[in-house]
């Protein structure tokens, strides 16, 4: 095999490239241009007497310009199983209103289910509760046992349901003390799971029993601080109930269309007129049943829980049934319980007739007729020996008035705000009302009259529910909607005396957290840093910040989503010291990565930012020395924070916002300044690999720019001043410790360099690339998941061969030194024992000494001489060329000698053919030792029936093709001379 010589094949690239030119031709059809159908009828057009058919889509004609799944969407909604099984979950949908009325919720309706986690999250104790219940029982179970089984007649069923009643009404309920707050909710959830279970059984009467013992839980005031969460846990299972009997009733209306035997149930938008009278009188029975119920609270709860039953009996029963029902709340003693059955009423009003609202203001007004009973000796004695304070007690109205104000507010005018406005002031003037009145209207409503908000705000009896907080609720709508012109500074400038004289931290950073978007939406940067300046007077005193940082986070999130001109934030001069409040390192870095966020995600002037803010001013760079050094200060805070127990995805989100705070930093030609401030940016983030190779990165994209400027042709200065950038990164790149990453720095580096002129930097590039090949580990980590490096090392081999053909050899050290190096290191590199990728890179660099022996070379490097210019073919240097070439395919057909063995077989197979392709392609494969070797190189590759038998059928037609060309005769000669064998 040493008898084997490398001929290379002499190419003319010129022609090659003529040659192998695709024809161009002009067209406007782009691949990615979005397509157009225009979906016309077909008509038929009559000229000269032929019809004349107009082209139609096929999809769009059948279709009417819909797509099938679009099509077959809308026509077949898909409805979750489980929606069909009574849950809690869904008991509110099963209570909506028909589709198809005009009048309905819209969006800006807040639906109760958004607001029951915020109630459940917030309403809590640690008292100890207690439930009143008789399903659970076992003598209960024993005595509904015995009495099912004597029914025979619907007598003994009546009968028997009477005595259940009965039985319920004697006391035959037991109490369960000392529950946890986890407790109490299992048992709710116990009593919600028995009533689905017993009206799964058909037993009727004990799920209206328990229905009934819910209601009665909602008159225990014991733990008053619980209750706003026990109503919601109990309505929710009131909601199960009232969805129970209403499909029960649906079922028993089906009908039989005329000439059909299929029954069908009633449309959603049904009338009374197509109920049944069977299913009619069992509606009637269900509301005899509850009228019967002794007890106000129970009975008044339970029929609101089933008032959408009313659908069956007649159109226009809901109006009065909802008035009657508000009348009967007038029945109940308790102001707490009161304001939450009203609450309940509304809830399910608004839901089964949203355009029935008289009831709604009769609530209202109800609840303001007895807000004198919240200062009573028997409301005060409660919370004496609960041990609650006014402000606490007043809090737990606010769900409850929220909901019945929202009702109310629903499409009203602004007229019914005033009026409602006006019964507050003359009936109690609270401070609570004022509160849920402005968290029910439309902000724009509020805001039209802020400075009136104001007065009345400073006028209202705080009567335990501070003032602070209805300061904060009328920020929140100054926000949200804009304040007449006119009115905005005087507005801020009341509300702010009034703020800043708070003396409780925690009073004062509720309002300041709400606002301080008001002057940064309507006022300049000084009004802005006054805030911020009395914030920090408030809030350093005594370190009271520690307590509020996540109030304080907010505060800089929301100054960030007003104000993108960052030379305009950081000329205030309390913004940093704001920013220094935040002491704990953990918050402090999140809140520079906000920053960063903010200026690294900024856009062009006139960039639209989101929905409702302003338009982003920050330029897309900068080198203003106010912001450099401020960001300077912030993005080397996260840098520091940064150990050796920092997360992976902490480390890249830090590295990922300094690299951008380095992008937007730029002083345009002055390119000396740029790399002193790319010198400092090494020296303060050292830590983070991601910006050392961002560094390199930029410093050298900088010495392209250079040259890009100075159009190829440097001066001495331009010069001195690349090669002061090849040196900064010749320095960096060891600081890395990814060794791939080195690598890739290094030739992309010895590349600028080259492409600059700076030869022999270059060349320090290269060997220094060299010089770290034999430091590749042969496996590295990626994803948590050990991978071996040598698919990579020999991509990056190829890569790296491809860029020494136009590297010109140093006179200093020899002919090909650089090759030499490489095949050195490739040599003692240990490889896996089942690896080919040695083979493959020799290969690859026995197509570059192909490319080198030609007399003109495929590309070069502008004004840098390649050898193909250096030694103008030279017989020495062909020779030397050609030894190497020489001692490489010795070495692979040494390697494929070595593959003999069975499990080898397949990798020898195609390893022969690999070789035998690139010989075709850079060899010249004419009669002599080169043909001998292909065609013994062919033969090896489908010697043992490994061959890629598709691979070499296109190979050799390939051959035969290039053979009919003017210069293509030792093709079809060594066409000729490689046989073809059938796997078969």
């Amino acid at each position: 095999m040493a008898a084997y010589q490398w001929v290379p094949r002499m190419r003319d690239y010129t022609s090659e490239k003529q040659q192998e030119a695709c024809v161009r031709e002009t067209t406007d059809y782009h691949p990615l241009k979005p397509m157009t159908v225009t979906v016309t009828e077909s008509k038929a057009k009559k000229t000269g007497g032929k019809a004349e058919t107009e082209f139609v889509d096929p999809l769009s004609s059948s279709l009417d310009g819909t797509d099938p799944l679009s099509m077959f969407a809308a026509e077949h909604v898909v409805t979750d199983p489980l929606s069909t099984a009574p849950k809690r979950d869904r008991a509110e949908s099963g209570s909506k209103a028909k589709p198809g009325k005009k009048s309905s919720l819209d969006e800006s309706f807040e639906p109760w289910s958004t607001k029951k986690a915020n109630i459940l999250s917030k309403y809590t104790t640690s008292e100890r509760l207690s439930i009143t219940t008789s399903f659970l029982s076992p003598s209960d179970r024993e005595k509904v046992a015995v009495k099912t089984q004597v029914q025979t007649t619907m007598t003994d069923k009546v009968k028997n349901r009477l005595e259940q009643l009965d039985d319920f009404e004697e006391g035959s309920v037991k109490e369960m003390l000392n529950l946890s707050q986890q407790d109490y909710v299992n048992r709710i959830e116990e009593l919600n799971q028995a009533l689905i279970s017993a009206w799964e059984q058909d037993q009727r009467v004990k799920a209206l029993k328990i229905a009934i013992q819910c209601s009665k839980l909602l008159v225990d005031i014991s733990v008053i601080q619980f209750y706003p969460s026990k109503f919601v846990l109990i309505t929710d299972i009131l909601d199960t109930f009232g969805n129970l009997v209403y499909e029960r009733i649906r079922q028993k209306s089906a009908y039989f269309p005329p000439g059909s035997k299929v029954p069908q149930m009633l449309p959603e938008d049904f009338t009374p007129d197509q109920v049944p009278d069977s299913a009619k009188e069992t509606c009637r029975n269900w509301f005899y049943k509850i009228a019967s119920i002794r007890e106000l609270i129970p009975r008044l709860y339970v029929e609101t829980a089933i008032l959408r039953c009313y659908s069956f009996l007649t159109s226009g029963e809901y109006s009065q049934a909802l008035l009657r029902l508000s009348n009967m709340m007038r029945g109940i003693g308790d102001p707490l319980v009161a304001v939450y059955a009203r609450t309940y009423l509304c809830r399910v009003g608004i839901l089964v007739a949203p355009e029935v609202h008289d009831h709604v203001a009769i609530n209202l007004y109800d609840f303001l007729a007895t807000y004198k009973q919240l200062q009573s000796d028997s409301v005060q004695n409660i919370l004496a020996v609960q041990q609650l304070e006014m402000a606490q007690y007043l809090h737990l109205y606010t769900p409850a008035l929220d909901w019945i104000l929202q009702c109310v507010a629903h499409r009203a005018s602004e007229d019914t705000m005033t009026e409602v406005l006006e019964h507050c002031k003359k009936q109690c003037n609270s401070a609570l009302l004022l509160n849920s009145i402005m968290s029910a209207f439309k902000p724009d409503y509020i805001a039209s009259r802020a400075l009136k908000f104001v007065d009345t705000i400073r006028d209202c009896e705080e009567a335990g529910f501070p003032k602070h907080e209805l300061y904060a609720s009328l920020g929140a709508n100054m926000v949200l909607a804009d304040p007449p012109e006119e009115q905005r500074l005087q507005t801020l400038n009341e509300v702010w005396k009034v703020v800043m004289k708070l003396k409780n931290p925690a009073n004062y950073i509720a309002c300041a957290e709400v606002w301080i978007e008001y002057p940064c939406k309507h006022f300049t940067k000084r009004e802005v840093n006054t805030i911020l300046g009395d914030i920090i007077k408030h809030m350093v005193p005594d370190r009271a910040f520690e307590d509020f940082y996540p109030q304080l986070q907010s505060i800089v999130t929301k100054v960030l989503s007003h104000m993108h001109d960052f030379a305009v934030l950081f000329s205030m001069d309390k913004f940093l010291p704001f920013i220094d409040m935040f002491q704990k390192e953990s918050v402090k870095v999140e809140v520079c990565k906000t920053v960063m966020e903010t200026f690294t995600s900024g856009a062009r002037p006139g960039a639209l930012y989101t929905a409702g803010y302003k338009k982003r001013v920050q330029q897309d760079t900068t080198s203003d020395p106010v912001i450099m050094n401020a960001l300077m200060f912030i993005c080397k805070t996260m840098h520091d924070s940064v150990n050796a127990l920092t997360l992976e995805d902490e480390k890249r989100a830090i590295s990922n916002l300094i690299c951008g705070f380095i992008r937007r930093i730029s002083f345009g030609r002055d390119f000396e300044q740029q790399l002193s401030f790319y010198v400092e940016a090494r020296a303060t983030f050292s830590n983070l690999e991601p910006v050392l190779i961002e560094l390199v990165q930029r410093v050298n994209q900088l010495s392209m720019e250079t040259h890009k400027v100075v159009k190829g042709n440097h001066s001495r200065k331009t010069a001195a001043f690349v090669r002061a950038c090849a040196a900064y990164s010749f320095i960096t790149i060891p600081s890395i410790n990814n060794i791939f990453s080195q690598l890739n720095l290094y030739l992309v580096s010895g590349q600028v360099a080259l492409v600059n002129g700076a030869l022999t930097q270059g060349d320090a590039f290269l060997k220094a690339a060299i010089g770290l090949l034999p430091e590749v580990p042969r496996t590295i980590q990626v994803d948590g998941k050990v991978r071996s490096t040598e698919p990579l090392l020999a991509e990056y081999i190829n890569n790296f061969v491809s860029n020494l053909l136009v590297v010109p050899d140093n006179p200093d050290q020899g002919v090909l030194y650089l090759i030499r190096g490489l095949l050195n290191v490739l040599q003692n590199y240990t490889w896996e024992d089942n690896s080919d990728a040695k083979v493959r890179s020799y290969l690859s660099v026995t197509c570059l000494l192909s490319a080198m022996s030609q007399e003109n070379y495929l590309y070069h490097v502008n004004k840098v001489d390649s050898n193909d210019r250096l030694y103008g073919s030279d017989p020495k240097f062909l020779n030397e060329v050609q030894q190497i070439a020489n001692t490489l395919i010795t070495e692979i057909l040494e390697q494929l000698k070595h593959l003999q063995q069975q499990e080898a077989l397949r990798r020898q197979s195609a390893l022969a053919l690999e070789f035998f392709t690139k010989m075709v392609v850079h060899g010249d494969v004419g009669p002599g030792k080169m043909g001998s070797l292909a065609v013994n190189l062919w033969n090896l590759a489908q010697k043992h029936g490994y061959g890629d038998t598709k691979v070499m059928v296109r190979t050799l037609e390939h051959l035969k093709k290039r053979g009919t060309q003017q210069d293509g005769k030792e093709y079809a000669e060594l066409a000729a001379k490689l046989p073809l064998q059938s796997r078969t």
